[in-house]
């Protein structure tokens, strides 16, 4: 079953920001049509409906090619996917390699490689889908992916704050997105949302409260996908991406992230909010990257 569609008015808005990172500015007006964006991202159970109906293979399942990766070991060419993994202790922020870690046989059904699975994650984001796979699902649902101007303005549910629930991240106390909670990368203590769980990795949809819009996960939970190349109104380079940072050279390759994840801290990756935004590699497959599409 599809994700139920959220008819959005569409209007002009200020997109951007100049309060953190320098990827966000400058602060522009810009116009959307009036579209429908679902209301949630699409989750395990969905997607796994889109691969029993078509066959589809995801990019994380099928060998690398040599010719593309020269000098890369044979046994780094097998199927899999990028992982997190947490950290022993405190380390370089600078150096993302120290927590990203390269997982043959990671897919969407075994998101952190041999002896995972998403049993009992039905109703958590699909991870492990780069952005040809996010495509195939769209297509295949009659939709497609949003574009980065069409997600900020969804993600801001009709608010112009930093946050789409005003300026404070946890007002009253209250966590108001699955976001990281200790200290990144090693200590994690758990997002708790509408229950008593604390979620350490994905959280079921909806766990933490609606938008301005009724949308949820626009903010946390897991980076989407969008359409847009990463280059536009946003032309300068990534300041610290909490995302692992693509050797790719061309730049019709790279599309913007956007809506931030479970591994966004505020010490390192401050992109909880509606502004900001991280540079992808379409090729790439991740622990904390999902999508959802708008029509």
């Amino acid at each position: 079953m599809l994700t139920d569609l959220v008819e959005l008015p569409g209007g002009s808005f200020r997109m951007g920001s100049t309060s953190f990172y320098p990827e966000e500015a400058p602060i522009h007006t810009v116009t959307v049509a009036p579209f429908a964006i679902e209301r949630h991202p699409v989750t395990n159970a969905q997607f796994a409906e889109f691969v029993r109906d078509t066959g589809y293979v995801t990019v994380a399942e099928r060998p690398l090619d040599p010719a593309l990766y020269p000098g890369v070991a044979p046994g780094d060419l097998l199927p899999g996917a990028l992982v997190f993994r947490a950290t022993a202790g405190p380390v370089n922020l600078e150096d993302w390699r120290q927590w990203w870690d390269w997982a043959p046989g990671a897919y969407w059904r075994r998101p952190f490689g041999e002896g995972s699975d998403i049993a009992g994650k039905d109703d958590h984001p699909v991870v492990q889908v780069a952005y040809p796979d996010a495509g195939a699902y769209a297509a295949w649902a009659g939709r497609r992916l949003p574009t980065e101007a069409e997600f900020e303005y969804a993600a801001r549910g009709g608010a112009s704050s930093t946050y789409p629930w005003g300026e404070d991240p946890q007002p009253g106390g209250t966590l108001m997105a699955n976001t990281w909670q200790g200290r990144f990368p090693y200590r994690n203590d758990g997002a708790r949302g509408n229950g008593t769980a604390r979620w350490t990795g994905t959280s079921p949809v909806g766990t933490f409260p609606p938008n301005g819009y009724g949308l949820v996960d626009m903010i946390g939970n897991v980076w989407e996908w969008t359409t847009t190349k990463y280059s536009g109104h946003h032309q300068m380079q990534p300041s610290n991406s909490c995302c692992p940072k693509s050797a790719e050279p061309d730049p019709s390759l790279i599309q913007t992230l956007k809506g931030g994840s479970h591994l966004c801290a505020p010490e390192y990756c401050h992109r909880y909010r509606p502004a900001a935004r991280s540079p992808q590699s379409q090729d790439s497959s991740t622990t904390h990257i999902g999508f959802r599409c708008v029509a």
